[in-house]
């Protein structure tokens, strides 16, 4: 079979959307041709207008394949290809704008015109779409666009590759936040949960509200380490090696959180903020927070039985989202329209 998986960017842009691809690739790879079709990297490099988070494609290119399965909640590259047959999407996420892009506020109505044009691509997308996954039946029936379209939705969970992470029941005495510094990921609801604490809190991660939340940490008196961007096999080994990872977003904008599955694959608990899609998989190995005082009753209950119990239900979660596996799952969504 010939796929060609179309994506805005691919590595070494980061993000989510990025990785899923990436990883998606390789597994299918194994079994199929893929060419992967984006704006700065891949098999067919598409000349495009840059703009942040929504490259827009300025000519169309003639890509051959069995399935063109598009990604979204970037439009412009699926719908490039939305004339062609057949077509396979997977929705990763609403697009909700926040308030603060780039360290700048953006003005309420630019941000509801950006949505509104948003919406209207990505509904001509699905329209068209023979299949469209979803990573969670809780984020897709909670989607104001994705619960309209469940008769073609199929829920394909994201991955990792589980033998990378070691799995290590005694852990040390921090948390761990893995992620972005912006406003949205909520790592000042975090911060603000161990106030005056003596819990030593590592971040791992860089961005544009970097110096807002390390101020922040002097203010709430924080055991506060800020590590900056770090390569993967030290993330890996933090997650081993941490008490909890807490992924407090709070917005629909994080619809999964494979760092939650990363860190189960590593025997440790998470805690994520009470968000579609994020509860369903944190459940699964740790628990889940509607403020900032749940979240501080959540991190003083974590003694070493609880961490333990929770390190070993996270582990059993996460040896069933391989990537081998996941792909299979694709796999056979390309089978039945095919």
């Amino acid at each position: 079979m010939r796929i060609a998986q179309i994506t805005p960017y691919y590595p070494p842009h980061m993000g989510g959307v990025e990785i899923h691809v990436k990883n998606l690739t390789k597994a299918l790879s194994e079994r199929h041709e893929v060419d992967v079709v984006s704006s700065n990297s891949g098999d067919v490099v598409v000349p495009s207008i840059d703009i942040p988070y929504s490259p827009i494609p300025v000519m169309k290119v003639d890509v051959r394949a069995d399935i063109y399965h598009a990604h979204v909640p970037s439009p412009f590259f699926a719908n490039l290809f939305r004339g062609k047959k057949p077509l396979v999407i997977t929705y990763h996420n609403d697009v909700v704008i926040p308030e603060r892009v780039s360290g700048f506020r953006l003005p309420a109505f630019g941000s509801r015109i950006a949505e509104f044009v948003n919406e209207k691509i990505v509904r001509r997308i699905l329209d068209e779409a023979d299949a469209i996954i979803a990573t969670t039946h809780d984020y897709a029936l909670t989607s104001p666009i994705l619960r309209e379209y469940m008769d073609r939705v199929h829920v394909i969970p994201n991955g990792i590759w589980v033998d990378d992470f070691e799995y290590r029941r005694e852990k040390e005495d921090f948390l761990l936040y893995a992620g972005r510094l912006v406003e949205y990921k909520g790592l000042g609801t975090l911060i603000s949960a161990l106030e005056g604490s003596d819990v030593r809190l590592v971040v791992a991660g860089d961005g544009e509200d970097r110096g807002r939340f390390e101020k922040l940490v002097e203010v709430k008196r924080v055991k506060a380490e800020f590590l900056g961007r770090v390569s993967y096999d030290t993330l890996k080994d933090l997650m081993s090696r941490a008490k909890a990872l807490i992924l407090p977003s709070k917005t629909r904008l994080e619809a999964f959180g494979i760092v939650l599955l990363e860190a189960m694959a590593s025997g440790t608990p998470v805690i994520a903020c009470n968000t579609p899609g994020v509860r369903f998989v944190a459940r699964h190995g740790g628990f889940v927070f509607d403020s900032v005082e749940e979240l501080r009753r959540i991190i003083e209950s974590l003694d070493d039985a609880v961490v333990r119990r929770m390190g070993r239900r996270g582990r059993r979660y996460a040896e069933r989202h391989d990537w081998r596996m996941i792909a299979r799952e694709v796999e056979r969504v390309y089978e039945r329209i095919l």
